[in-house]
């Protein structure tokens, strides 16, 4: 078996292990708020859930707060199950991080992104919001999206929520 570009690349660089709080933020129409994520410097971009890194000693709940208020503008929401988990090797700004994922499911009616908040880093990478719907996931064959089978994922747990996370690595 050919080793991958992250494993090569793991062999080579010492990988940075850290652990992150992301957020299924769904609105009153079954669709999922994403960002298009771009590293700096790079022309290659991918949509994400709104989340980051744990701070200090965060829970992961606090973290997908937290996040969520930096990201979107939403304070003072309930943060729901962790539905999903999930860990992945990529680099970013020339590190290389193995991070380890739990996405925790928010609902809301709607809401348009306030993005006063945003941190350098996230003004930088961030570049465009939108909401999808598990379908348009599916069909966008020219996209990326994190995790790589978001639709597919998505649609399970807008028919039954898991009674424990489910793995959605790749």
């Amino acid at each position: 078996m050919a080793p991958t570009i992250s494993s090569m690349q793991e062999s080579t660089q010492q990988v940075i292990d850290r652990h992150a709080a992301r957020v299924v933020l769904l609105d009153r129409h079954d669709r999922i708020l994403l960002f298009l994520c771009q590293e700096p410097g790079s022309d290659v971009a991918f949509w994400i859930t709104p989340g980051g890194g744990l701070e200090g000693d965060e829970t992961h709940e606090q973290a997908a707060a937290r996040e969520l208020f930096e990201e979107t503008g939403l304070n003072d929401v309930a943060i729901g199950p962790c539905v999903w988990t999930r860990s992945h090797t990529f680099p970013w700004l020339g590190k290389l991080y193995r991070q380890h994922e739990r996405f925790f499911l928010v609902r809301v009616d709607g809401h348009e992104v306030d993005n006063a908040s945003h941190t350098e880093g996230e003004k930088l990478a961030l570049i465009d919001h939108r909401w999808w719907s598990a379908q348009a996931i599916r069909q966008a064959t020219d996209r990326s999206f994190a995790p790589s089978r978001l639709g597919d994922c998505l649609e399970q747990i807008l028919s039954r929520i898991p009674a424990k996370p489910i793995d959605v690595g790749s």
